[in-house]
């Protein structure tokens, strides 16, 4: 049977963790080379080495992130999403600790969210995840997730996550970068950090399948900012739209780092209206 399209360049085998633990090279520059979610660049330029533990990139076949061992939660998590990854395979709800981080981080655990102020926000979303239950599975460790109010959650965030796939229903490709910015506070046995406000940015191609050199100035890119507290609720995402320029100051990223200078100027500094 020929393998999924979103899983084709996924051949080299072992966890980048334990690549990174036991010394190893060649393995995790080869996956992070061949990640379809690293397409448009490494914004932080993370690295799986245990000297970098609040900057410890982990590549999985769903997503791509860069992990902070210090706030207990992803920097940025980054993948590819288009009609391959979708199909209707029932939300899986099993939340647990990332079994990829090194094994001597804290774990992270639901009781940590034991707050009801907040809920467990997905930052790559089950929804983006339904063409099997092992993607959909890959959703849930909290390396993945973050503290959200339930109005930035089940909200606008929600609602641009659900905008996101109608464009891929439509026949576009994305690449998605998203995570946390700032500390509002803590909270469980671990003290994971509860961001100030929650940050996207969405690359829309017209055609799937491409290659960096399918975008142009005119590319459509969107990002947000959404502050991570409850009165936004009933707001529009469109409301909390940014520049990726603005973004790129505020977290210090680089975005879409692999595009030729031009391109890349023009798609930053302009916002979205669509």
């Amino acid at each position: 049977m020929p393998m999924p399209q979103h899983l084709q360049q996924w051949f080299c085998t072992g966890l980048v963790g334990l690549t990174a633990a036991v010394g190893l090279s060649g393995c995790g520059e080869q996956r992070v080379a061949e990640s379809p979610h690293l397409l448009f660049g490494n914004p932080s330029d993370a690295e799986s080495r245990l000297d970098l533990p609040n900057n410890f990139l982990l590549i999985k076949p769903e997503f791509a992130l860069s992990y902070s061992r210090d706030r207990g939660t992803a920097n940025w998590v980054s993948w590819q999403l288009n009609e391959s990854w979708l199909g209707d395979t029932e939300r899986r709800d099993n939340f647990r600790h990332d079994p990829d981080l090194p094994g001597d981080w804290p774990v992270i655990a639901s009781v940590d969210y034991r707050d009801r102020r907040y809920d467990r926000g997905h930052i790559a979303p089950s929804g983006d995840r339904t063409a099997s239950r092992e993607d959909n599975d890959a959703t849930f460790v909290f390396s993945n997730i973050m503290p959200q109010v339930p109005g930035n959650n089940r909200g606008p965030w929600n609602d641009l996550e659900n905008y996101c796939r109608k464009l891929v229903r439509q026949g576009k490709e994305l690449y998605i970068i998203a995570g946390p910015l700032g500390q509002k506070g803590r909270i469980g046995q671990a003290q994971l950090v509860v961001p100030q406000s929650t940050w996207k940015v969405i690359l829309v191609l017209d055609q799937p399948g491409g290659d960096d050199w399918d975008v142009s100035p005119e590319t459509r890119v969107i990002a947000v900012n959404m502050p991570n507290l409850p009165s936004i609720e009933s707001k529009s995402w469109r409301e909390f739209r940014t520049t990726v320029d603005e973004l790129e100051s505020l977290t210090g990223y680089d975005f879409l780092s692999v595009l030729d200078n031009q391109t890349e100027a023009a798609i930053e500094s302009r916002m979205d209206e669509g």
